[in-house]
């Protein structure tokens, strides 16, 4: 849904790191013309791996927040711009529902997209338990990927890389979990050619 909030976070080890989010965030943004405005908390962000789910960084501006708090102020005055393609914030501390209405409040009111994408310290941070304005909220595991040839069933190789999507809550639909390829160079998820039929 454009002009919405949506949460993304990583699974088990990629909690704190939210590679996978990252680039599921990229890849949804990488189909919208236009800038993005991407905030950080800390200065980690690999562009090159943007790049690769189609988001070219000469589309991104960065702006490092320095702190959590800071990270939701620059994105709501980022949504207040009705000329950005989306706006993501690396969101490490708690996203409180007022917090989140803000930015879902703004989102609608521009039509620009957002990502909060959340990268608490530990995995099993009870802030992720916590109610969130955001109309969808994804969490996005990586898989192994398939193999590198047909005739070796059993041997991972270094093809695309797999997800699991899974749909934790969504605003007036229905929750669910696909294994999906990850985002190509045009940002687009595939269904993985093992499970296509």
């Amino acid at each position: 849904m454009l002009g919405a909030l949506h949460e993304v976070a990583g699974t088990g080890p990629d909690m704190e790191h939210a590679a996978a989010a990252a680039l599921f965030a990229a890849g949804c943004l990488a189909r919208l013309p236009g800038t993005v405005l991407w905030v950080l908390e800390r200065s980690d962000l690999f562009a090159p791996g943007l790049a690769a789910v189609g988001l070219h960084p000469a589309r991104v501006l960065y702006a490092e927040a320095g702190k959590a708090a800071t990270v939701l102020l620059v994105m709501e005055e980022g949504l207040r711009e009705p000329g950005l393609a989306g706006v993501v914030g690396e969101v490490s501390g708690r996203l409180t529902l007022t917090a989140s209405r803000r930015l879902q409040l703004a989102a609608e009111r521009s039509g620009v997209t957002a990502f909060a994408i959340r990268r608490p310290r530990r995995h099993d941070d009870p802030a992720l338990l916590e109610p969130c304005a955001a109309v969808t909220r994804w969490q996005v595991a990586s898989l192994p990927s398939g193999p590198p040839i047909p005739g070796a069933p059993d041997v991972p190789g270094l093809t695309q890389a797999r997800w699991q999507l899974e749909l934790v809550r969504c605003r007036g639909g229905e929750a669910g979990a696909w294994i999906v390829g990850a985002c190509d160079a045009q940002g687009r998820l595939g269904v993985v050619s093992d499970l296509a039929d």
